[in-house]
């Protein structure tokens, strides 16, 4: 796209891939919630970055997703900047006393089923971006599948496993956000996030 000015175009450099800052935001946000699932991290370290890291900042990765019209970024980030700041102000309502003790877990585990089920069409579509792509969702399909068992038969080991497979998820989404900053920089592959598992003739930017 150009711009004309006084009778010059002057060439509009394309927009840098959000990509890498979503990614970033759901890796960070996942893994400080996903320790505190496990038991290793304190409660609520995670909150603040719910709100503007995993939330704030990762849903305007998917605003910017759209001036890239790449619908699959957009919906991805889009969605879980929101589940990120739904779930940050849910624990704020938590603690202010506007959840009835006994039903928290419940909430809990009613709030990850609905994501599952958004995350499953997520995962069969994100087949068609990279292999690394699809291994976030993939991962995170087995995180929200256990949590949501877990939180709604108020079982802790159960929630246990979910954290740890939740910082499995982390560490993936951390490696994919590094190589695209790093491919972006080198104007080539240097780290590898393979191909789409799902190729046909109709081209998908991941």
């Amino acid at each position: 796209m150009a711009q004309e000015t006084e009778g010059t175009l002057i060439q509009v450099p394309p927009v840098a891939d959000p990509a890498a800052l979503g990614l970033a935001g759901f890796a960070l946000t996942t893994f400080l919630l996903s320790a505190f699932n496990a038991g290793w991290a304190p409660d609520l370290i995670w909150v603040g970055c719910a709100f503007f890291y995993g939330g704030l900042a990762q849903f305007m990765a998917g605003m910017w997703e759209f001036r890239n019209r790449n619908t699959f970024g957009a919906t991805a980030f889009g969605s879980y900047g929101a589940f990120w700041m739904s779930l940050a102000f849910f624990i704020v309502l938590d603690l202010v006393g506007k959840v009835p003790e006994g039903d928290v877990l419940k909430d809990l585990g009613w709030f990850l089923l609905a994501f599952a089920i958004f995350n499953t069409y997520m995962l069969i579509w994100s087949s068609r971006i990279t292999l690394a792509v699809f291994l976030v969702f993939l991962v995170l399909e087995a995180t929200e599948i256990i949590l949501f068992i877990g939180f709604l038969s108020a079982a802790t080991t159960i929630i246990k496993i979910g954290g740890i497979v939740g910082i499995i998820d982390a560490i993936i989404a951390w490696y994919t956000s590094a190589a695209t900053v790093g491919n972006s920089m080198a104007k080539r592959i240097i780290a590898p996030v393979g191909g789409p598992l799902w190729r046909d003739n109709v081209a998908v930017r991941a």
